[in-house]
């Protein structure tokens, strides 16, 4: 498997990639809408990188955007294909974002979990009466992929409470890169 940047000219990379986005993400209901984010997200001022097998088929995207003056990176989004999930694929991109945003002079790198499923002890219900200790309690019950990023040394940042409707919460999450990456490699 090797990790490389998506560009405008990998068409075959950018056909595999929506299909990604399709397959796995209830927001992505038809290829066009998929093919205009990549294509937008293919933008100098973006990482945009893909994990390719020796078939020459994706299987997996991340694209990060840079806030905050370039200090934080956001991940948005990262897609296995599900036939290859829990085989490293996603570990593998985000240890090569990390990198890469280190290199940029990024000091943090954030996303978000959504929880649209009652994945967790926070979904499906009103957390806003003692937000903290519903976040400091927080329990995994389905295969909600926050667990993933604790592995990787992500800490839970925050919840942003009915986000995607009520019972639906966003897991905020976030990691400092800069020091540990940056120290590794002088």
């Amino acid at each position: 498997m090797k990790i490389i940047p998506l560009s405008l000219e990998n068409k075959k990379y950018i056909k595999q990639c929506e299909m990604l986005l399709v397959d796995n993400f209830k927001d992505f209901s038809n290829i066009e809408i998929a093919r205009r984010v990549i294509i937008s997200s293919i933008d100098e001022s973006k990482i945009n990188i893909i994990a390719v097998n020796e078939d020459d088929r994706v299987l997996g995207w991340i694209c990060g955007i840079e806030q905050y003056n370039a200090n934080i990176w956001e991940i948005q989004p990262i897609v296995v294909d599900k036939q290859y999930q829990r085989k490293n694929i996603g570990k593998f991109l985000v240890c090569e974002f990390e990198k890469l945003v280190a290199l940029r002079k990024g000091r943090t790198i954030i996303l978000g979990v959504e929880d649209v499923n009652n994945e967790t002890t926070l979904g499906g219900k009103d957390i806003y009466p003692n937000i903290f200790k519903q976040l400091e309690n927080i329990k995994n019950l389905n295969n909600n992929p926050y667990e993933f990023y604790l592995k990787l040394g992500f800490k839970i940042v925050g919840v942003i409470p009915d986000s995607s409707g009520f019972g639906k919460p966003d897991i905020l999450m976030a990691k400092r890169v800069a020091n540990r990456v940056l120290q590794k490699s002088m």
